[in-house]
């Protein structure tokens, strides 16, 4: 098929939603990375489509695969996205000493860290910092730093590749937690996540353990504890307090979760990313340095 002329005309966005695509392979996936609807996806690609004169993707049973001429426009087009972002990046960063505390700071992290260990801790942040808006973006999948889905990252582990900054915050100690009365059950995870090191560690010392509750959410997990579905194995600063649970003594040794906070080099002197940063750290700090003893955590400010 013939290419039209039409180099001059090229949107830059439809050809970004077009890489998003081509890496996902799914309209849901590149619409949650790129934060549209799945419907604006495809009519994107498809006016790319349209533009360049040739089909790029199509429809496959796993979801949506590259044709020839794709995989040719790919090739030239894959890396142009990082960098126009590392523009934008340099250009907030440059920006930043100008517009001093004001704008948006994009965190994301697990479900449990925001709703039962952020969020009732960031009011004091608020008060301090009425101008800089937050913008909490939960998902158990690391989101991408460098594409600028988020701006800061507080994962369970720490980042093996990319020119990112981590520091680690705190290493969490785990337990296995029960309610009076529940049976001799395990509480675990999907099969989805069975190389969690949560889940390993489970089948490794609850062996022979009938397994009457599975979930992929640690608060629906704590939530079938209290129920009495059995043991779960949570983190010791999301079960304590909670009077209806109780600790299950055992001679497995300990899990602990190292918990790290991750940014982009670009945007470490921003001083709204900076803000947010600092106070991330205090939090931490407070929690899992204050009471080691009950918490059966460290805090380890390094970094790396």
């Amino acid at each position: 098929m013939t290419v039209h002329k039409q180099t001059a005309s090229l949107n830059w966005d439809d050809l970004r939603i077009f890489l998003e695509l081509a890496r996902t392979g799914s309209l849901s996936a590149a619409a949650r990375a790129l934060r549209i609807s799945h419907a604006t996806v495809g009519r994107r690609v498809a006016a790319l489509e349209e533009g360049l004169g040739r089909r790029l993707v199509e429809r496959r049973a796993d979801g949506y695969g590259l044709t020839t001429d794709g995989e040719a426009v790919f090739a030239l087009a894959d890396g142009m996205d990082e960098r126009a972002l590392a523009i934008l990046r340099q250009a907030s960063s440059q920006g930043g000493h100008e517009a001093g505390l004001t704008g948006t700071v994009r965190l994301t992290t697990t479900p449990a860290l925001a709703d039962r260990f952020l969020m009732p801790r960031l009011g004091p942040f608020r008060a301090r910092h009425p101008e800089i808006d937050l913008e909490v973006m939960v998902d158990n999948r690391s989101l991408s730093l460098a594409r600028r889905e988020a701006d800061i990252a507080i994962r369970l582990a720490r980042p093996q590749h990319g020119d990112l900054i981590a520091r680690r915050l705190a290493t969490m100690g785990y337990g296995l937690f029960t309610a009076a009365g529940a049976p001799d059950a395990v509480i675990g995870y999907d099969e989805a996540l069975a190389d969690l090191p949560e889940a390993v560690w489970l089948a490794r010392h609850m062996v022979g353990r009938r397994v009457a509750f599975r979930s992929n959410s640690l608060q629906t997990q704590l939530a079938a504890a209290k129920a009495g579905f059995g043991v779960a194995l949570l983190p010791f600063w999301l079960a304590a307090g909670e009077p209806d649970l109780m600790p299950v003594p055992g001679e497995a040794p300990p899990l602990e979760r190292e918990v790290w906070l991750v940014l982009h080099p670009d945007l470490r002197d921003v001083p709204r990313v900076r803000a947010v940063i600092e106070h991330l750290v205090v939090l931490f700090t407070a929690e899992f340095a204050a009471a080691p003893d009950r918490q059966n955590c460290q805090f380890a400010g390094t970094q790396a």
